[in-house]
This record gives C-alpha cells, structure tokens and sequence, in this order.
C-alpha cells in the first residue's frame, strides 16, 4: 500500500512511495504529528540517482521489521535535496559540525521543533566496520528521547543557538584586488596535483569553477601557470574514465585520483559546467580535444536529458541492471574482453582494448573495465576507431539504461542555457543554440510567475510547489544573460533583470551586502541558510554577485554593481585562504578586475554578413566576464547599442570599459585584439 509520497512529484519521493515505512514530505503536518504523538522526527535527505540512498532505502526502508519500529517510534519524513536545497543545506551544516563528515542519503533526528539532536549519513543493517546497525541508532535514540528527554533538549538547543552564530557579515568589505587573487592562485598551486591533474586527492571532483577563474587569470595576465593547471586537469579529466568515451558527458566524479574509476551517476550540473568550461578552454587555446569535449557533452545533454517540454532532466543513475535482474552500479558502461570481442570480432577488440585501456584484470569490479583514451591517439586510423566507438555505443544502447530523474531543476537548467548558447554559437551549432532556446523558453512560462519569482522544479510540465533559491535566480539569470549576447534578443536582458531585482529585494542583507540562500518570505528554518562556498555547483552567493556584475555591464546599472560588489567582499575574506572553494567567486572578481568589457556590435541591417563575422568575434574574445550585445543601429532593446553610430556605413564594433569606449572598428583583427582572441 502506497503511503504519503505517492502524491509528490519528485522522482526520489516517488521512489519510496511503496515503502512500508510511512514517509511524511516535509512539511508542518509532519512536525504536528510528532508532537501529538510525543515521538521525535526522522529527517532522511536524499536524491533519485544517489547510489548509497538506494542501498540504506533496500536494506532498511524496504524492511518490514525496521518499518514497523520506526512507524511505532518516529515520525519518518524524506526529502529530495535537489527540490528543497534550503532544507539540506541547514541540516547538513548540522551533521558536518558534529561529525566532521557529510554526504548522502542524510539520516537527522529532530525534536517536533524541527531541532537536531543526532546526526549521521549512511548507517547498514548491521554492525560494520566501527559503524552501529540502523536498528541500533533506533533503539538508541528511542531511549535517549524517552529516558533522557531534558538532556536531549540541551543538546538541540545548543546546536541550534550553534548554527545561529554561524552567519556571515562578509559583505561590504573592500572587493578583492590583485593581492587577494594572486594569493588564491598560490593555494591553487600548492594544491594542485602536477602528476594527474586536479587537486587534492581521492575522491577527485571535477573543478569547473576553479578552471573557469585559471582561464580568467590567464586571459587578463597572460600566466602561463594557471593555463597549464587548467590545461592539464581538463586533458586528463577528458581522457580519464570520468568522462563517457562512447557517448560523452561525465561522471560525478572519480573514486580514485587518476580520473579512472567514476561514481557513475550523471548530473545536469556537472555537464552544464565542463561543456562550458571546455569550450572557453577551447576559446583560449584551439585544443582540438577540448572541442571535441565540450561538443560530446552538449549533445550528450541535447540527447540523454532533454525532457519533451525543452528543459533539461537533473541526471541519470549510477545503477542499472546488470542483465541478470540486479541492478549494479556502473553496469551500463563498463566492459570485459569478451564483451568488445563479442561486439567487435578479435581483431578490432584487441585494438578497441588498447585504444582504450581495458585489461584481463580489469579497471573496476570483476574483471570489468571501465574505458579511458589513454595518450596513444594518432597511433591507429582514425576512421577505424571512430567505427569501433559506434558500435559499441550502439551494443551499449541496447543494455538496460539507467534510470532517469525527469525533475527539471531551474538553476541547474540555467547553467545549461549558458553553456549550450555558447557552445553552439562558438563552434557554429545553432541546433545547440535552439535547444538553448527551448530550455529558457520553458522557464520562463512554467518557473517565473507573473510577478517574477522562480519556482525552484518542474516535471513533466507541471510546475513544483517548493520557491527557488539564490541560486535558481542566480543562475538562470546567467542563463539568460548568455543568450542575450549570443542571440541579440534584449527580451533575454530583460528577464535577467527581473529575477536580479529580486536577488537585491529578497535575497540581500541591506546593511552588510551579505546574501541568504533563501528569500526573506521564505519559509523558517531553524536557521536561514548562507553558504557563499562553491560546492557541485557555484554558491548562490558567487553566482549572483557574476550575474549582477553581467547585468550592470549590460545596462550600467549602479545598484546591480554595487551589489556585486559588495558580495565580492566574501572572496577577498576567504578567497586566499580556501580557493578551490571559491572558484566562481574568484572568476567573478577576475571580470571585476578587468572591467569587464562592454562590447557593442552594431550592423545596417539584420543578419548582415560583416555583423554576423564581428559579433562572432566578439564571442570569441577571451577578456574575462566581457559582455556583447549585438543588433541594428537603431535597436533600443539593449541599452549597450544605444548611440552607437556606424563607421563609414559599415558594420562598428565598439569594446568599452564603464560606458567609456575605445575608438570604433570594423577590422575583426582588431576588435580580436582588443578582447585578446
């Protein structure tokens, strides 16, 4: 019999929609049936392609013993962190405080107050390497709450009165200047793994936002370190086991510090930030690799997440079926020898195994192997290979696939809009550009209400209940300030800037310039959660203060620069001291450095050729964080156009700094110059 979550939308809700346990969502219901009850609270956090969730949720949730316990002692509430980040956020801020450690699925117990008393992640059936059974936490915080309920009430208040000194004030210091930024670039070397790329160890995520600021620092200083980091980590990344060798895109990320072995799952986000990510390395340095990368995983995106109203699904799963009825992490896309040599014959087998590093003993689990593009390229003819990847994609297509959550997730389908706008537009894909289209056009009629706020998820076009956060307006405004530069449409600008309006009214301390995750009318947590930290994706805080900045440049508008920055205050604060942590901040105060520039490309006529070649070249110009608007002489859509003459009739390109300009050109070779492409 179904319970609560049979009625909710998300993917992972649904998923325990069968379970004997009897889930509550989140909500003031569930918190008021606790204290009727005198039980406290189970909070499980979770999400639908998280490998560890589904192994506790087979173990114990499916478990009719442990449900009967649990339905007689608690009050049993799961959330989607992906549909409420706000909620996640506060209580994993909890868990990390008293553990040290963090992950998912999430395991929190709570007065009816909403208040943490015990924390965990993870916990097995039984007894397992120093951990306690699940069915022991259960009896153990059964006894503490009925034979110790004073003490249990100290405890969670003072982890509450904990959380609540923890908010940040960072805003309204100076922005970060040189020193901050060379400084940051210091810790990033000292980090940085010289042998395999990326940094620190395993488990090793991919550093989108930190290659995003090295590719900054470089186009704005010309250091050829920063470069080579960046360089380097995106070359061994592309040819580690992290990224999908038959049908592009990336892993999570890889358990090991070689790039080899990935956690399988998939993320909109991830892929959103390393197409974009390679083809600004593409952008700087005309690595053919890169091109080839930030393509796959476009279409890997346009073809695998695509949902049939034009957004973007949140990801696939780790597991699939095995072909045998079990479902197994990494299944779908890891081989044997026998499997290539049943798929390609025994001579291309033993090249596809050489070509890309499948061995006997194998790379991952029972002999499988998981495939990487070792440094042999040009060793074998190309168009042999380039057959060997196709059919094995399409022996790969025909295994179980792993699951999809349908959830479009609006900060992360923002991402998605920047990236696919200007991967498209650089390497002349408009069908990239339409998808890019598609997806912004979806947000604004099913996310954005008639007064302009966010609603944080959709599915299967029917919108969510649950409001966005910083980073749904943060990000999607990124979204639509990149498909106003590529596509000259200042509709884009304009719905920017409604959702930035929101980012000064709702989201901003008016005294210190700090930003909050949530809105001010949201609703109370124990604690309004703030982390200007970028974790999978940038923080809310970095991405607004980018967007803000974008947006001012656009329009020059002084209440959206001064906000930005004043949010950069945060980077100058922490930026020296934690830069893998701030890497689209640091990227943001890189474009605050250099300006950013304002590019003006102004035509006689629509879709003039000679327009057409300037505007692409103003695309393609590295200086960080510069904004281009692009349109007839007498377009009033986007304010940068505005008195902008033609030189001698001919289509003008004018690069500026804070509304001043250099003098006009119509030689592509110079405005090149000018924006260092």
């Amino acid at each position: 019999m179904a319970n609560r979550l049979a009625h909710e939308t998300s993917p992972y809700l649904l998923q325990h929609a069968e379970n004997p346990v009897d889930w509550w969502p989140w909500s003031t219901e569930a918190f008021e049936e606790a204290r009727q009850r005198g039980v406290p609270v189970l909070l499980s956090v979770g999400y639908s392609s998280c490998h560890w969730c589904h192994v506790m949720a087979h173990e114990s949730f499916e478990d009719a013993q442990t449900a009967e316990y649990l339905n007689a002692h608690f009050v049993s509430v799961k959330v989607d962190r992906e549909e409420r980040p706000d909620v996640d956020a506060v209580y994993m801020e909890a868990v990390q405080a008293a553990t040290g450690q963090g992950g998912w699925p999430m395991t929190v117990f709570l007065t009816p107050d909403a208040e943490p008393f015990y924390f965990g992640t993870y916990f097995p059936p039984a007894p397992r390497h120093g951990m306690p059974s699940f069915r022991q936490v259960l009896e153990g915080v059964r006894a503490a709450w009925t034979d110790r309920r004073d003490e249990v009430a100290e405890v969670a208040g003072k982890i509450v009165r904990d959380l609540a000194d923890r908010e940040l004030k960072f805003g309204a210091m100076d922005v970060p200047g040189e020193e901050e930024v060379a400084q940051a670039l210091l810790g990033l070397t000292r980090e940085y793994d010289a042998q395999r790329g990326g940094f620190a160890g395993a488990p090793k995520f991919p550093p989108s936002m930190v290659i995003e600021f090295l590719l900054r620092h470089h186009a704005r200083t010309g250091s050829e370190g920063a470069l080579q980091m960046a360089q380097d980590t995106c070359e061994r990344m592309a040819r580690g086991g992290i990224y999908d060798q038959l049908g592009g895109g990336f892993a999570r990320y890889s358990v090991d510090r070689d790039w080899v072995v990935p956690h399988f799952e998939k993320m909109l986000y991830d892929n959103a930030l390393l197409c974009r990510a390679y083809a600004h390395l593409w952008r700087a340095t005309g690595s053919e690799l890169a091109r080839r990368v930030a393509l796959e995983t476009a279409d890997f995106m346009v073809r695998e997440l695509r949902t049939s109203e034009g957004g973007f699904a949140s990801a696939l799963d780790a597991d699939s079926d095995d072909g045998s009825g079990k479902h197994v992490e990494g299944a779908y896309y890891v081989w044997t020898p026998q499997q290539l040599a049943e798929v390609l014959g025994e001579d291309d087998a033993r090249l596809a195994a050489h070509h890309f590093g499948v061995t006997d003993e194998g790379t991952f689990e029972h002999g499988q192997s998981v495939l990487q593009l070792p440094q042999h390229e040009g060793v074998f003819d190309a168009e042999r290979v380039e057959s060997i990847r196709r059919r094995l994609l399409d022996a790969r297509s025909a295994r179980p696939a792993p699951g999809r959550d349908d959830k479009v997730v609006a900060a992360w389908n923002g991402l998605a809009v920047a990236a696919l706008a200007e991967t498209g537009a650089y390497f002349e894909r408009p069908d990239l550009v339409e998808a890019a289209l598609a997806a912004a056009d979806l947000l604004v009629r099913l996310h954005l209400d008639d007064q302009a706020r966010l609603s944080r998820t959709s599915k299967d076009g029917h919108v969510g209940g649950n409001a966005g956060v910083l980073e749904d307006y943060a990000d999607v405004a990124e979204g639509f300030l990149a498909l106003a530069s590529v596509t000259g449409e200042g509709v884009w600008l304009e719905f920017a800037g409604f959702l930035l309006d929101h980012v000064l009214t709702s989201f901003t301390d008016e005294k210190s310039g700090a930003l909050y995750d949530t809105a001010v009318d949201a609703e109370r947590l124990i604690r309004r959660p703030q982390d200007p930290t970028d974790n999978a994706t940038p923080s809310g805080w970095s991405a607004a203060a980018g967007a803000l900045l974008g947006y001012a440049a656009h329009t020059g508008s002084e209440p959206h620069r001064t906000a930005a920055e004043r949010a950069l205050g945060v980077v100058k604060a922490l930026g020296p001291r934690a830069p893998r942590f701030l890497g689209w901040g640091l990227a943001t105060a890189e474009a605050l450095l250099d300006g950013p520039r304002e590019v003006a490309v102004v035509g006689p006529v629509a879709d003039h050729p000679g327009t057409r070649a300037l505007h692409r070249t103003a695309l393609l110009g590295t200086a960080p964080g510069a904004v281009v608007a692009v349109g007839t002489a007498d377009s009033d859509e986007l304010p940068l156009l505005a008195d902008r003459p033609l030189v001698g009739g001919e289509p003008t390109a004018y690069v500026c700094r804070n509304f001043t300009c250099d003098a006009p050109t119509t030689d592509e070779d110079r405005l090149r110059a000018a924006l260092g492409g």
